[in-house]
């Protein structure tokens, strides 16, 4: 089951302004809990507002479960992290760079499905930014909850490091990177038929969202053993780039799959 790869439906003019303005008290909630810093919740509010006003509901629903699920995991076990110094922030709370990090290609999706509807069908827009979405929660999932796993070996080499370190990955991290990409993946569906938003099969979509997710992931781990160790990236660039791997690979997927892009 799919819907045809249309564009979803257009938002009037006060759909779109009551979109603006729940993605700015969704921003502002983000920051008076401390999920984001003031500054990073006026990244999120831009970035969310051209999302919603461009895309629709369903793909700020996406985003939003995404921050919320991200602020409850990185504050699990919170004083643990603080005391082993690998907390996120003085309180959880996320910046500017993470916050771009990982809405800045989810925004171009939509632009470019906007902007190009030829080159950039919207059932292919729908399941590349799922996958996007998805390597966030995988990413912030394994991070949050595999850091607390007892050890953690090196990607590449599977030497024993500290969990928390750059690119040390465990049996517990990795399961949940998987969870937090299917759950995206389900959910994302999920918002996807909601609000009538164009999606592929749902075979292709579950499968091959959390598959990218996951495997974006695992190059994030890649890149934080290999470059981000040697001071050559930033942790908010190694996500970028993982993120794009994510899309990449997600594109891979779909044209192995025979969808048309």
């Amino acid at each position: 089951m799919a819907f045809p790869p249309e564009a979803p439906p257009v938002l009037g003019f006060v759909d779109a302004l009551v979109g603006v303005v729940v993605t700015v008290v969704l921003a502002a909630i983000a920051a008076r809990f401390r999920a984001l810093t003031l500054p990073a919740a006026a990244v999120a509010a831009a970035f969310g507002s051209l999302i919603v006003v461009l895309g629709g509901f369903a793909f700020l629903g996406l985003l939003a479960l995404f921050l919320f699920a991200s602020g409850l995991v990185t504050r699990y076990h919170f004083q643990e992290k603080a005391r082993r110094s690998v907390q996120e922030g003085t309180a959880g709370e996320r910046g500017v760079s993470n916050v771009l990090s990982h809405i800045f290609l989810p925004t171009v999706l939509v632009v470019l499905a906007t902007i190009l509807p030829a080159q950039m069908p919207w059932d292919t827009t729908t399941f590349l930014y799922a996958a996007a979405i998805a390597f966030g929660a995988a990413d912030t999932f394994a991070s949050e909850l595999g850091i607390l796993s007892g050890s953690a070996v090196a990607i590449l080499t599977w030497k024993p490091v500290t969990p928390g370190t750059n690119g040390g990955v465990s049996a517990q991290g990795q399961l949940w990177a998987f969870v937090g990409a299917l759950t995206t993946a389900i959910f994302g569906l999920g918002l996807y038929w909601a609000f009538g938003t164009p999606v592929v099969s749902v075979a292709l979509f579950i499968g091959g969202v959390t598959i990218a997710g996951f495997a974006g992931c695992q190059v994030d781990s890649i890149l934080g053993e290999t470059l981000e160790n040697r001071g050559w990236l930033t942790k908010g660039s190694t996500n970028l780039i993982g993120m794009g791997s994510a899309i990449l690979i997600g594109l891979g997927i779909l044209g192995l799959a025979g969808v048309a892009l």
